[in-house]
């Protein structure tokens, strides 16, 4: 079906086609009539199936037929957890409006806000931005919303994950109850579901299958955790890899891994949330151009790197949660290209490869490369794995027998005694307390926690204008 026969009109037809788009994807194809007709929408759709067409072509064409009538005022609001998706939801949107008459802006932490503040005086068709930045210009009176027409959660999933739950809720507090409302996820799960209650009320619900199964050659290779940086590099000399994105837990680890390649004579740059925005912005568009082959980050570049023709994604440590997962090799076989997900697996995450593979529904192939054996053997995959924190009716062999309390035991001087009570007793005195006192650890906490590891649940709001 050609996209004509979506309900789009010629000057986006024409962009769209000029970008190499032949026909719609899945996505597209159950996604843009809905939004035309004006419903709201609750949509499942992973990474690299079409998603941000599925969204910005119907907003545009709709948008297309009228402008904003007033200064610092926005049309149509598309939020999105990264600054990195931001900017590429913008991009695309620029490049789809090329024929039609729609100005469009990427807001996000990072950059100077005075020219964000001087782009959104005359007003703003459509706004793409994160939550946190965002709140922060409202809270200046920089933008307005009484215009506003549509309203995007782009990554819904992703957003509650970084804690912007609070931020969300206060930007829809502001925001028009007559409008349109449109939800894009990876996942439909119980905390997506709730807040779709409030931000996408009586919504049609589509889902499209993910590619991870089908486009994505997926395997992995055990190793212990001391031999990975050295498996890596000799995966790159022995297959000739001209390019990968990988993915490592840690902004330390990162910065590590680049120098035990360099030693190796690999060249490779890490990608992190501790580098500035123009760092990241330059780093991405070297990668895309093919000038730098080998980018090591952290899962702030798992979304919003959109990468044409990406051959393998390689995960040097395994994710937590799942969905991080399938977000990470997303970033290759995307549009219906090859791609390959290369895992490395050591004995202390095989309970992350069973939660995966549970998620997927599937196990993924294993393959032994020559020398690199692991010491510590890994279990076989076990697909029907269920967390300690989900399992219900445990049989009684597995229930703990409960503790009997230890009855208090009477030091030799009060042996027949006879104390009735604690008040009884005779006070001690200062120094045998502070004998008895735990000692504070000079220890210094952990410096290398993951970097965007956050507990399946926890949705604290996140501070900053990220």
């Amino acid at each position: 079906m050609p996209f004509s026969k979506l309900g789009l009109s010629q000057p986006l037809v024409s962009a769209i086609n000029e970008m190499g788009y032949q026909a719609p994807t899945a996505i597209q194809e159950k996604a843009i009539p809905v939004v035309l007709e004006g419903h709201n929408l609750l949509a499942a759709a992973q990474t690299g199936t079409g998603k941000t067409a599925s969204f910005l072509l119907p907003v545009m064409e709709m948008l297309s037929k009228g402008e904003t009538k007033r200064k610092k005022r926005v049309r149509a609001l598309v939020l999105a957890p990264t600054r990195e998706l931001v900017a590429q939801v913008e991009k695309n949107a620029a490049s789809y409006g090329k024929n039609l008459a729609l100005t469009t802006l990427a807001m996000y932490g990072g950059k100077d806000s005075k020219e964000q503040k001087q782009r959104l005086i005359d007003g703003v068709d459509i706004l793409v931005a994160t939550p946190g930045r965002l709140l922060d210009m409202m809270t200046q009176r920089a933008v307005h919303f009484d215009e506003l027409e549509m309203l995007v959660l782009d990554e819904a999933d992703r957003m509650l994950d970084m804690g912007f739950i609070e931020d969300i809720n206060k930007i829809i507090d502001r925001l028009p109850v007559d409008r349109q409302n449109l939800l894009f996820s990876a996942t439909l799960s119980d905390k997506v579901r709730f807040l779709a209650k409030t931000a996408v009320p009586n919504p049609v619900e589509i889902a499209a299958e993910s590619n991870s199964k089908t486009e994505i050659e997926q395997w992995l290779t055990t190793v212990d955790k001391d031999k990975k940086s050295s498996l890596l590099a000799h995966l790159i000399t022995e297959n000739a890899w001209d390019q990968a994105l990988i993915f490592i837990e840690t902004k330390h680890g990162a910065a590590k891994l680049v120098e035990q390649l360099g030693k190796r004579g690999i060249t490779a740059e890490s990608f992190h949330s501790g580098r500035s925005q123009p760092m990241r912005e330059q780093l991405l568009e070297e990668f895309k151009s093919g000038q730098l082959q080998f980018l090591i980050a952290t899962g702030v570049a798992a979304r919003g790197i959109d990468i044409e023709e990406l051959k393998r994604v390689v995960n040097y440590d395994l994710p937590f949660p799942a969905d991080d997962y399938i977000h990470r090799i997303g970033r290759t076989g995307r549009a219906g290209a090859k791609g390959e997900a290369i895992s490395f697996l050591s004995k202390d995450d095989f309970k992350n490869l069973c939660m995966i593979e549970s998620r997927l529904g599937h196990l993924i192939e294993r393959r032994d490369i020559e020398g690199f054996a692991p010491r510590k053997p890994v279990p076989i995959s076990i697909l029907n794995y269920v967390p300690k924190n989900k399992r219900e009716g445990k049989p009684d062999s597995e229930k703990k027998a409960p503790r009997k309390e230890a009855k208090p035991s009477r030091s030799p001087e009060s042996k027949g005694r006879g104390f009735k009570s604690d008040a009884d007793k005779p006070r001690q005195s200062r120094d045998s307390q502070a004998k008895r006192r735990p000692q504070r650890s000079d220890k210094p906490k952990d410096q290398n926690r993951r970097e965007d590891a956050n507990p399946w649940g926890n949705l604290k709001p996140r501070s900053g204008n990220e």
